[in-house]
């Protein structure tokens, strides 16, 4: 069920958005340049590596020694509006009819990460990864990484079709809000560096 609730949303969705994907995509490609989409690899279901795409909304502002500076200094007005009503996301629809991600999971972030889990928040993988959650909908950005991986694995471990209609009703109204966007002092979540000693991680 859930799998048919993906395609036939994420096909619906996509017909609804196509106008405002090509809109956005034409003004990524003139405030931002090439390429529009970001692509990045991300472990998916059972940390299976996997390509997720998203609109761009950093610029490639790099230093004198070629290193690309702080999120806060390449995240534009432009691409900080994207971020705000998640326009960014859009293509990971994308994602969705091809079976890599669902529409709800716990997000999948960088692959670096697989490595700093415990065991218990490598269960966050025990499921697919989707394009909200329910920590996204309990704090998004706000929320510490402790947390956000506490709700996940929860996820993992009671998802059912009303909790994920549920998730997808609150996305909404965050959406709405803009809400949950920024973390602190940071214009994105900070990098997770893991937070415990080597012999707690797996």
């Amino acid at each position: 069920m859930k799998r048919a609730f993906d395609v036939f949303c994420a096909t619906g969705l996509l017909f609804l958005f196509i106008l405002i994907m090509g809109v956005v995509a034409i003004l990524v490609k003139r405030k931002l340049g090439s390429p529009v989409i970001f692509k990045q690899q991300r472990p998916g279901l059972q940390a299976k590596p996997f390509y997720l795409y998203k609109f761009r909304t950093m610029t490639e502002q790099r230093d004198s020694l070629g290193n690309l500076l702080p999120d806060e200094v390449r995240l534009t007005a432009f691409g900080q509006f994207l971020r705000k009503y998640s326009l960014d996301e859009l293509p990971q629809l994308w994602n969705v009819l091809k079976g890599d991600i669902s529409l709800v999971g716990p997000r999948p972030l960088l692959m670096s990460y697989l490595e700093l889990y415990t065991k218990e928040q490598m269960k966050r993988h025990d499921v697919k990864p989707g394009i909200t959650g329910w920590a996204q909908v309990n704090g998004r950005n706000t929320i510490s990484w402790e947390e956000k991986f506490r709700l996940d694995v929860w996820y993992a471990q009671n998802h059912s079709f009303l909790l994920d209609l549920k998730i997808l009703l609150l996305t909404f109204k965050k959406v709405f809000k803009t809400e949950g966007i920024k973390h602190a002092n940071h214009a994105t979540m900070p990098v997770y560096k893991g937070s415990l000693t080597e012999y707690e991680k797996m």
